[in-house]
């Protein structure tokens, strides 16, 4: 196995290595958390709440959040949003450890919490084409895919056991540390170039700067159409959420087992990224994509349907291999076709999508697992994907026959690359 070329540059290594760790730790508190709520309460509806309360920074910031990323330097931005996480989860752990954690203080956090990210989230990913050669790109964000995805297999499995042996709190203080992979990465990096100057953020201009990037996305069908079938997928496809439920209710498994399931989709996920990363050009990336998301609406259904351990792990190891694929060429096509200058709004607008989609599909399969059992609300919400993914696609053809290397949208210079 080569060096994957992204690696190669220094300043994307950094970040690739303290978004590794960071995300390790971030992945034992999302699982952790929805254990946490499990042993409060045992109505779905929790999960519900959860989702809600998360969403609402994402729709009322998100737009802005993509602003600041256009306008300031994204590498500052993302150090202060990734300290106000770390202070989030210090807040989970001392709350945890004096027994005085309720579903109000866990909500509460949320949101802080949902805030921090939804600046983040725009800041982070677009300084990626600034590290890395344009042609690089696709090979950088497999890279990541594969740090998303490792440290979601290590996070969940590390939780459980931590929570089987140490504790809830224990996994709240480690992910706290754990952000300071990425500060200090972040803070090695140093100055970066880019192609564009950043201009100052004018009051009066806000709205005309935000609208400027909403007008970018309608005019371009393929990055629409794929954050519309981003969203509806997640959407209905939120089965992640209800885990604790299959793991306790339905396959009667502890912690340990539950670690793993969680850990499950992960395990396809950075499996289809290796091999991404060791291939050239992808070719036919419409139909890739398509079919990657109808098949993770049929595991989905699968997963509805088990009633063994290993048939549900299977099930989750497939849905996160499809989502894998999926989201590797969603992001590819997205950062490629869409300028510098923009790239702050673009990611802010996606992230709408793309978080929305799972967030509010959190509420979908809380209600739907409190009206219809848990395992009808899973197999309802594959069956969802699989139906959503059909219409889109009749609405927006040319992303079904979209092959990848086509003419960019928009006509762009190669990023300087600071090492």
């Amino acid at each position: 196995m080569v060096i994957p070329p992204s690696l190669k540059h220094r300043p994307y290594l950094y970040l690739w290595v303290g978004l590794l760790i960071s995300i390790t730790g971030s992945q034992m508190q999302v699982w952790a958390l929805y254990w946490h709520i499990r042993e409060i309460t045992d109505q779905p509806i929790a999960v519900s709440v959860l989702g809600l309360v998360r969403f609402i920074p994402v729709l009322l910031l998100s737009l802005f959040a993509g602003l600041l990323a256009d306008r300031f330097n994204r590498r500052k931005v993302a150090i202060v949003t990734q300290l106000t996480l770390g202070l989030v989860a210090l807040a989970f752990g001392l709350l945890t450890s004096s027994g005085k954690i309720t579903l109000g203080w866990i909500y509460g956090l949320s949101v802080l919490q949902s805030i921090a990210i939804t600046f983040d989230l725009p800041a982070r990913q677009a300084l990626i084409p600034n590290l890395v050669p344009r042609d690089e790109l696709p090979n950088a964000f497999s890279m990541n895919s594969i740090a998303v995805n490792v440290g979601a297999i290590l996070g969940p499995a590390l939780s459980g056991l931590v929570i089987a042996y140490a504790g809830l709190r224990w996994v709240y203080w480690l992910n706290a540390i754990s952000y300071l992979a990425v500060i200090i990465a972040l803070v090695l990096i140093g100055k970066i170039q880019t192609e564009v100057e950043r201009k100052p953020v004018v009051f009066g201009t806000i709205r005309a700067d935000i609208r400027e990037g909403i007008q970018f996305i309608l005019k371009q069908p393929i990055i629409l159409s794929s954050m519309i079938l981003d969203f509806f997928a997640t959407f209905f496809s939120s089965a992640n959420t209800l885990l604790p439920f299959v793991a306790r209710d339905i396959l009667k498994v502890g912690a340990v087992e539950y670690g793993w399931l969680s850990a499950a989709q992960s395990i396809g996920d950075v499996s289809v990224a290796l091999v991404i990363t060791q291939k050239g050009r992808i070719r036919r990336q419409g139909l890739l994509l398509s079919g990657a998301v109808i098949i993770f609406g049929l595991a989905t259904i699968t997963l509805g349907l088990a009633r063994g351990f290993w048939l549900a792990m299977a099930a989750l190891i497939i849905i996160g291999a499809a989502d894998g694929l999926s989201t590797i060429i969603r992001n590819t096509v997205r950062q490629l076709q869409t300028p510098d200058e923009l790239r702050g709004r673009m990611v802010g607008i996606n992230q709408i999508f793309f978080k929305g989609g799972p967030q509010l599909g959190e509420m979908e399969s809380g209600i739907a697992g409190q009206l219809l059992g848990i395992p009808g609300a899973i197999v309802l919400g594959g069956a969802g994907c699989v139906a959503a993914t059909v219409l889109i696609l009749r609405k927006f053809p040319q992303l079904f026959i979209f092959d990848g290397h086509e003419p960019a949208a928009v006509a762009e210079a190669a990023p300087a690359v600071s090492d």
